[in-house]
């Protein structure tokens, strides 16, 4: 008899419905720059220019020829436009420049519960539910996976999603793309 009631106990405490979560990539405006932020200039043919640059509290870099640069608040392609212009005015003759973000320490992402290393990560583009999680050590033992969730803040309120982040990790779910202030919260296994 107390087989069948554990039985019926583990078969009722299965994996949750997940939530109709977006599945699509963040939009441009999650990624202006702000203090702190570290990204990679590439000026082509122009190594001595290229590097890459902290934003000061100030929200500014100190760049080659041009001095202080004001960059926060602005898009890695508004950043490539500013450089791009200033060395064009009297330093280079149409010069190609690109900029990739290397660590957006300003933008963060938490992961706590049964994962291995709980804490604050630094959003990084394109960053997914799956990224995250590893970045915290992975799950722990008796985490329950397929339970996952996540709060998110979006235009004033509060949305929270259940997320099958192990279905995921085997390809038989949409992936889920975390955003700057993202809270994940790995839950324990209600059986163990």
């Amino acid at each position: 008899m107390r087989i069948l009631a554990l039985a019926l106990l583990v078969a009722g405490c299965g994996d949750p419905k997940p939530s109709k979560y977006p599945s699509e990539p963040v939009s441009i405006q999650d990624f202006t720059l702000a203090a702190g932020d570290k990204f990679e200039v590439r000026v082509y043919k122009h190594e001595k220019l290229s590097g890459e640059y902290r934003v000061s509290s100030e929200g500014t870099i100190s760049f080659p020829y041009l001095g202080v640069v004001k960059v926060i608040g602005m898009s890695p392609q508004q950043v490539e436009q500013t450089i791009k212009t200033q060395l064009a005015d009297g330093y280079l003759v149409d010069p190609y420049v690109s900029v990739l973000v290397k660590e957006y320490a300003s933008k963060k992402v938490t992961v706590f519960g049964f994962v291995q290393k709980p804490g604050t990560l630094s959003f990084a583009e394109g960053m997914t539910i799956v990224e995250a999680i590893s970045q915290a050590g992975g799950f722990g033992a008796r985490a329950h996976q397929n339970a996952t969730r996540v709060t998110r803040e979006s235009d004033g309120e509060s949305k929270n999603y259940t997320i099958p982040v192990e279905s995921i990790g085997q390809g038989k779910a949409d992936n889920f793309y975390v955003r700057p202030g993202d809270v994940i919260y790995v839950p324990k296994k209600p059986w163990l």
